[in-house]
């Protein structure tokens, strides 16, 4: 399953609920590329079916796409504005976003922020950086996908 989706779309879809900060965008985005990794892949082992190319980075707020990032950086903290309409995915992929949603929408910026550093995908990828020291490794997909399927039953 080749995607043609890039983060953007997915975050378009994620702005679609609500108005929030560009820090919440991104661990909404990550959350939803996560689950998806794991949802659409057998194992660990081939995880060709990716959500999109672009990849997360363990910087010192959490998970966060460079490439998102840099289209939002000018927000700040402030909010980058709800998106009016719908932005159309199959439906296997609205169904994840949906859930994804409901896990995880209510919470904060900082709380997401504050669940992402209690997972090992980003654990693992700042491994040896200091808490507040900026860090681009990049956060593997296998760790991704071993963090996330080991929590469905």
């Amino acid at each position: 399953m080749k995607s043609s989706i890039d983060v953007f779309n997915v975050a378009d879809w994620v702005l679609t609920k609500e108005s929030m900060t560009p820090k919440k965008l991104q661990k909404m985005v990550y959350y939803a590329y996560a689950w998806f990794l794991t949802f659409f892949n057998e194992s660990e082992d081939d995880l060709s079916n990716r959500l999109f190319n672009e990849h997360f980075e363990a910087w010192v707020h959490g998970p966060v796409c460079p490439e998102l990032y840099r289209k939002y950086k000018d927000h700040g903290w402030q909010e980058i504005p709800k998106i009016k309409g719908t932005v159309p995915f199959n439906e296997d992929v609205n169904d994840i976003f949906e859930q994804v949603w409901d896990v995880y929408g209510s919470y904060t910026a900082g709380q997401l922020e504050s669940i992402s550093h209690q997972e090992e995908p980003w654990q693992k990828a700042r491994d040896g950086c200091p808490a507040y020291e900026p860090c681009n490794n990049i956060i593997d997909d296998k760790e991704i996908f071993k963090c996330y399927s080991s929590r469905l039953g």
